[in-house]
């Protein structure tokens, strides 16, 4: 039997661990299949599903252990049957600009959560922005839209936390 595991790698960045990562994979008979790897303020951080035979856990245990001696923080959960999500609703682009102020995530994340939209992926980022040198705050997201929820309404209500926020919303065809 098959079994689905997101194994979770975090340590300092550095040349090498994404090979270290799928070699991992690879000689514990394993399959990458997605992934998301960033470097957020100079540590690697990254989740991967891994797909393997229930008679290879072990092997995959002992390669990531490896890892964790290399200075790595490993962790494994097994993710379940891959299975689609009717409560996902209609697939929409999310893209927010704005001046950059604690509590922002928290804000917009309130809104989507009170009109029970399901946020799938999220990244955020802040930059310096090229004239005025100020923070602006940027980002990008894949939702899940019930059937209740309009787009514009969504789009009036992520606009109303402040005025000097550019909200564009659109359907993902290709989600």
């Amino acid at each position: 039997m098959q079994v689905s595991l997101i194994v979770s790698v975090i340590g300092p960045d550095r040349p090498g661990i994404v090979e270290q990562l799928s070699s991992a994979v690879t000689e514990a008979g394993g399959n990458w299949e997605g992934s998301r790897l960033v470097r957020l303020g100079g540590q690697f951080a990254g989740m991967v599903q891994v797909v393997l035979p229930e008679s290879q856990l072990p092997a995959l245990e002992s390669q990531l252990s490896s890892l964790e001696a290399a200075g790595l923080k490993v962790t494994s959960v097994h993710s379940g049957e891959q299975t689609a999500d009717a409560s996902d609703g209609t697939a929409v682009n999310l893209e927010v600009v704005g001046q950059d102020r604690s509590g922002i995530v928290s804000t917009i994340s309130k809104v989507l959560a009170e009109q029970g939209v399901n946020v799938i992926e999220l990244a955020t980022d802040c930059k310096n922005a090229p004239m005025s040198g100020e923070r602006l705050f940027h980002t990008t997201a894949k939702l899940g839209l019930p059937a209740s929820v309009d787009l514009a309404d969504l789009r009036d209500s992520i606009e109303e936390i402040a005025t000097d926020l550019m909200v564009e919303l659109d359907l993902d065809v290709g989600g």
